[in-house]
């Protein structure tokens, strides 16, 4: 096929292809980046306490010698996605006036390094596991099926929460686990900046609350909280908390224990407004013995074209379709998040950015 026209036209060719091309091959960079994380170059430069070169890389990771020049394209890409830093270091093979390239950390993989207190590698493992990528494959055949069906669904014939509580995939289910955990870590740079939110509360029950990372980082910070993390019985089952700190198991579609206010972080955005409805109304139903004091924390995230710029908003209508086609759930803007409160019967919110790109709601009587 030849084109031809102006130059205007040909500029438009060239800018549309490479938006396209970008967008085909953007996999690969998340593929790198699994690759990274599985290797453990983060924590071997860390380790090592200084930048390193491909041969020292190559040597800790110990790596087939056929796969040094691959580490160093794999770097160059990464390097490139702001993941790794290049620095010149002196030769070390005696040449004089002779440099090596040298890998150093940046801070977007300085979240990889695992024994840091927030190590968001399980995020990196869990979102891309063949598990969320394979269901794309039949998209097509999801969109002309009549049936109110997930892709996951349709791809695979079972839920995903079926999928995750098979006993025969409890590593997957821990999986999940670790990625839930690792997200509400961050939390914690964020707690210090809402504290006025917990304030002059007695108790608070942690809807969904999985192993309790969360609770326990508020229970820390106010000791003289009384905090129940409530989810599924097989989650809680074996876990153990102290005076201040319970776990309760049970089905937030029926009933929430009764608490001053009610947590419900990355819930939400997992069930469609009907499902969400319910579950806020239970909400209401559990913090009715505060009366007007009571009230319910969302933390979820809030779409804000307008208001957010490209990588942000980018980011928040992947993780719309990642609830889409994973659990049927959505993420929300502002008037929809105002929609569903009122729906359950609340009175008021309000909405402040935290954690980054999520957002906390206090949802008052």
């Amino acid at each position: 096929m030849v084109f031809c026209g102006n130059s205007t036209e040909e500029s438009e060719l060239h800018h549309a292809q490479i938006h396209l091309y970008k967008h085909v091959y953007n996999f690969v960079s998340s593929m790198a980046l699994k690759s990274a994380m599985e290797l453990g170059i983060a924590d071997v430069i860390h380790s090592h306490g200084k930048p390193m070169t491909i041969s020292e890389l190559s040597s800790a990771l110990k790596l087939h010698p056929s796969k040094v020049s691959v580490l160093q394209r794999f770097l160059r890409l990464l390097t490139h996605n702001g993941f790794f830093a290049k620095t010149i270091l002196p030769s070390k093979n005696g040449v004089e006036g002779g440099e090596e390239i040298a890998y150093a950390l940046t801070p977007p993989s300085k979240l990889l390094i695992r024994n840091k207190s927030i190590c968001l590698a399980p995020i990196v493992k869990g979102a891309l596991h063949s598990s969320s990528l394979d269901m794309w494959h039949s998209s097509k055949k999801w969109f002309s099926e009549d049936k109110e069906l997930t892709l996951y669904e349709s791809a695979t014939g079972e839920s995903f929460w079926d999928f995750l509580n098979k006993t025969t995939e409890s590593d997957t289910l821990g999986m999940f686990q670790d990625a839930m955990a690792a997200d509400s870590k961050v939390f914690k740079l964020a707690l210090e900046e809402c504290k006025h939110v917990f304030e002059g509360l007695g108790s608070l029950v942690d809807v969904g609350g999985g192993t309790g990372v969360v609770t326990r980082l508020i229970s820390e910070t106010f000791p003289h909280l009384k905090c129940t993390v409530f989810d599924q019985p097989q989650v809680v089952a074996n876990l153990t908390g102290n005076e201040n700190l319970n776990f309760v198991g049970g089905d937030m579609f029926k009933s929430i224990p009764s608490a001053d206010a009610v947590l419900l972080k990355w819930v939400l955005h997992d069930w469609n407004d009907e499902l969400s409805v319910k579950i806020l109304k239970n909400c209401k139903e559990a913090i009715s013995g505060k009366g007007k004091e009571g009230k319910v924390i969302i933390i979820d995230i809030a779409i804000d074209e307008v208001g957010d710029d490209r990588e942000m908003t980018e980011l928040k209508l992947d993780y719309d379709l990642v609830m889409l086609t994973m659990f049927n759930g959505k993420e929300r803007e502002k008037k929809e998040w105002e929609k569903l409160i009122y729906e359950a019967g609340f009175s008021n919110y309000k909405i402040i950015p935290i954690c980054g790109f999520k957002s906390l709601i206090e949802v008052y009587p």
